[in-house]
């Protein structure tokens, strides 16, 4: 493949139809998806243990915010940093580094004493995870460099993502009921056991072609700056005030910091990450594209889960239950991709996915005070599969536009932009909703003004309020708080919608044909000569 080197310096063979060598790359797949189903486990199984863990380690309140958010802000903060790095030394190595700093990060956070030993095991979490995302997508580009065959590679890949979004409270569950909270992290270790001499033997090393020494002080600086950011972002998601000063300095900190990385970029011989990638419209509107996604859809997923819970008054179990047809319609979608993009092509598939997605979230409009369980099966039925055929078609066309030799780049900033969109997301539906939900809770009768202000914070809170006040005032505080959630959420919903029917004007720059190379494949000997082993 036009860009790439295998470590061994074994020549590239072609394939013939059915040979072994050519299922060797499904193999290799199967390895990959191994490490992202970790990755996206890790992401989502501690949720539910959080009870479990505040009562064992007793973490302050800043504490047990750093024990859950670590992980997330330390991965999105160190992808480009990782990602860039594989394309230098080599995405193997990066990816088996990966697997070992998460084996020995699962230990440390299932035997953590303390919330502070925690926090440390989790950032390292954080960390390994950064280095295995983006390396699975880069190896999976360089394995399958025939788009046919990689789109369907990517269609695997993205439906085990979202299973291990779905598992991972599930299983973090099972296990909360038969073992202690530390259990969560432990399952990570024996399947990085088996990931690590599996990995070395069958994944195939490469790295980009570019010459020039790796720009440290660079990745340095996106490091920081992404930090900075996604900290912020994470703060105004959490319903911080914006004029915050520990809000508002990371972020302008960190904006400042990625201008000067995007400067220093342009000025660099050899830069870090080539920013000409941008000036391809099909890369640039792929980004584009799953950032405003994740931006319309992630806050309206917890928003979701609060109305089920809150205003429906499911238990935590039903309400898994009720969210897991997404899941399944997102695992459908993603396995039917590669169909659906050979056949429509990128702009037509991923607008499609746009308005399918809007068509959802304006049929949740109509739900209410009152469950309504076909509506809400529909609803999420089309909400997963039409965000799945959104984000499949966008990775696969930014994947596809972008050089061979920058893969790693290119993957991590698809995570970068997958991760900043939720963000984003989260804060600004967040704030949609409460500007929507509070002016509801003014005036009712009955209820002091400290207690609307306080009731106005958010409808879990409204309930507790409701609860000492009492009596009819209570029931009437309760019954104005649910009412004005559920309007609050009417209006997301309508904000969703505009915001996916502008991804669906954006994505008209995609191009219309999925165009596929007629280049020999390439299927990297399974087992590398003795000499690179001992380099790697």
């Amino acid at each position: 493949m036009s860009g790439t080197t295998t470590a061994a310096a074994v020549r590239p063979r072609r394939r013939a139809p059915g040979s072994a060598a050519g299922a060797n790359r499904w193999v290799v797949l199967v390895v990959l998806c191994v490490s992202l189903l970790l990755v996206a486990l890790d992401a989502t199984v501690l949720h539910v243990a959080v009870p479990a863990v505040t009562e064992d380690l007793r973490p302050g309140a800043m504490q047990l915010l750093w024990i859950v958010d670590v992980y997330p802000l330390v991965c999105a903060s160190l992808l480009i940093l990782f990602g860039t790095l594989g394309d230098r030394v080599g995405r193997r190595r990066v990816l088996l580094l990966g697997y070992a700093l998460f084996g020995v990060a699962s230990a440390a956070a299932a035997l953590a004493p303390s919330a502070g030993t925690l926090i440390l095991a989790r950032a390292l979490l954080g960390a390994g995870g950064a280095m295995i995302m983006p390396a699975t997508l880069s190896i999976l580009r360089q394995v399958f460099p025939d788009r046919r065959e990689r789109a369907l590679a990517i269609g695997v890949w993205s439906a085990v993502a979202a299973v291990g979004a779905a598992v991972g409270p599930l299983l973090g569950g099972f296990l909360l009921e038969h073992f202690w909270w530390g259990s969560v992290f432990l399952v990570n270790i024996p399947l990085m056991l088996v990931s690590l001499p599996v990995g070395r033997i069958l994944l195939p090393e490469s790295r980009g072609d570019r010459e020039g020494p790796w720009d440290v002080i660079g990745a340095l600086m996106a490091a920081a700056g992404l930090f900075g950011v996604v900290f912020s972002v994470k703060r105004l998601g959490g319903g911080e005030p914006a004029g915050s000063a520990l809000t508002l300095a990371p972020l302008l900190l960190g904006a400042l910091l990625l201008a000067l990385f995007v400067r220093r970029q342009r000025r660099r011989a050899f830069p870090l990450v080539d920013l000409k990638m941008f000036a391809r419209p099909a890369f640039s509107t792929a980004v584009c594209c799953i950032v405003l996604a994740m931006l319309a859809l992630v806050g309206l997923e917890l928003i979701a889960a609060q109305y089920l819970q809150l205003v429906l008054g499911l238990s935590p179990l039903r309400t898994g239950l009720r969210l897991l047809p997404l899941t399944l319609a997102a695992m459908a979608a993603g396995l039917a991709g590669a169909r659906m993009l050979r056949r429509f092509g990128p702009r037509r598939m991923v607008c499609f996915g746009f308005f399918l997605t809007a068509a959802a979230v304006l049929t949740l409009t109509a739900m209410g005070g009152v469950d309504n369980a076909g509506l809400l099966l529909l609803g999420f039925v089309l909400l997963g599969f039409g965000l799945e055929t959104t984000l499949f078609g966008a990775y696969e066309s930014m994947l596809s536009e972008a050089p061979a030799a920058q893969a790693g780049g290119a993957a991590a900033i698809g995570e970068t932009s997958y991760q900043l969109g939720a963000g984003i997301g989260i804060a600004l539906l967040g704030s949609v909703m409460n500007a929507a939900y509070a002016p509801g809770l003014a005036g009712v009768p009955g209820v002091p003004e400290p207690a609307s202000a306080a009731a106005g914070h958010s409808l879990g809170e409204a309930y507790d309020v409701a609860g000492r006040l009492g009596g009819p005032a209570g029931a009437a505080l309760r019954r104005a708080a649910r009412d004005s959630f559920v309007h609050g959420l009417h209006v997301t919903l309508l904000v969703s919608a505009g915001l996916l029917l502008l991804g669906a004007v954006m994505a008209l720059r995609l191009p219309q044909v999925m165009q596929c190379e007629q280049a020999p494949v390439e299927v990297p000997a399974p087992r590398e000569s003795a000499r690179s082993r001992v380099s790697a």
